[in-house]
């Protein structure tokens, strides 16, 4: 079936007044960490670019190599390797500090500079003369862990975005362990940060979020940086996401029991770390991150068990308004499923 047939549902809904005015198509899947198909929503064997939802997975190569040990690191910075950070003081300072361990400096990685995604950092930087740097950049943290990868097995560390760069086949072989995929004849690409891309489907990513939920691996140097990377993730929410984001709130708000990774695209993936483990992934066909919040959000209150208190705390953020330039009521993002 090609994209312009895709007959992926109505995942969620924009109204205005009495009217729906827009409405966004995706799919997502439900599973458990055995495999199992809880809930499926659409064409999730369709291989999708994962983008940035699946950093949790590349974080394995870090946490596996030694390199968190051999150099003096800890929870913060793997989740800072799991983050799609915001750029405030609070991630560019731990970021300087990390290469700094290194003998590295912000020059070494090659992710690009980029402005803070938070408002209030950029205003400020502007204010004060201060041009950003790849520190800034939303995905300096797993470029951290990258370098510090290389330097901990004395690899090159120019041109470690490469896809032939032992680094990023490393990547490459951890991912299509986690997901279950054979990943070398999928379509690929270059993400935002420059690093390859490869496509993956839903299932396979939030299978790959199960396990990590319920530390369902052979091995236990697997299992091991599977509770290291739910852990981190846990611990320091505000280091994977940031002020006012999706990926900082839910786990502060739910004490833990869901944790979730945005994507770019309309991709977003997550995991609830009780009972046998649930991974959750989805990806909004336009692309819409507003939609993929919602249908995120759906998903959490539908099948994470979540208490009254923890659900109305996230009203805000899984069925937000929509509001006029002057801040006033004009509708509402909401689910279209049932």
């Amino acid at each position: 079936m090609s994209l312009k047939e895709s007959a992926n549902p109505v995942l969620v809904e924009v109204t205005r007044g009495d009217m729906v005015e827009s409405f966004h198509r995706g799919a997502a899947a439900v599973v458990d960490a055995s495999g199992k198909v809880l809930a499926q929503f659409g064409d999730i064997t369709r291989p999708v670019y994962p983008r940035s939802a699946i950093k949790p997975l590349q974080a394995f190569v870090l946490v596996e190599s030694g390199a968190i040990e051999r150099f003096g690191l800890g929870d913060e910075h793997i989740a800072l390797a799991c983050a799609s950070h915001s750029g405030q003081a609070s991630h560019v300072n731990r970021v300087r500090q990390w290469l700094g361990k290194l003998g590295l400096d912000e020059t070494h990685l090659e992710c690009g500079t980029q402005d803070p995604a938070d408002i209030r950092t950029r205003d400020d930087m502007i204010l004060r003369g201060i041009r950003p740097t790849a520190l800034n950049n939303n995905c300096s943290g797993k470029h951290a862990g990258f370098v510090t990868v290389a330097s901990h097995d004395d690899l090159p560390i120019k041109g470690y975005i490469e896809r032939e760069h032992p680094i990023q086949q490393r990547v490459l072989r951890t991912v299509a362990e986690l997901t279950d995929e054979s990943l070398h004849d999928r379509p690929t690409g270059v993400d935002g940060c420059g690093i390859p891309v490869t496509a993956i489907s839903l299932y396979g990513t939030a299978l790959a979020f199960a396990r990590i939920a319920a530390g369902n691996f052979d091995t236990k140097t697997r299992r091991d940086a599977a509770l290291r990377i739910r852990s981190a993730m846990s611990e320091f929410p505000g280091l994977v996401g940031g002020e006012n984001r999706f990926c900082t709130a839910v786990p502060t708000l739910t004490e833990n029991r869901v944790l979730v990774k945005v994507g770019a695209e309309g991709v977003y993936a997550g995991l609830m770390p009780e009972a046998a483990g649930l991974g959750l992934a989805l990806k909004i066909d336009d692309g819409s991150r507003r939609a993929a919040e919602v249908a995120m959000g759906w998903l959490i209150a539908t099948y994470c068990r979540l208490k009254p208190t923890q659900l109305d705390h996230l009203k805000s953020w899984f069925q937000p308004e929509v509001k006029t330039v002057a801040k006033n009521h004009a509708g509402i993002i909401r689910p279209a499923l049932k």
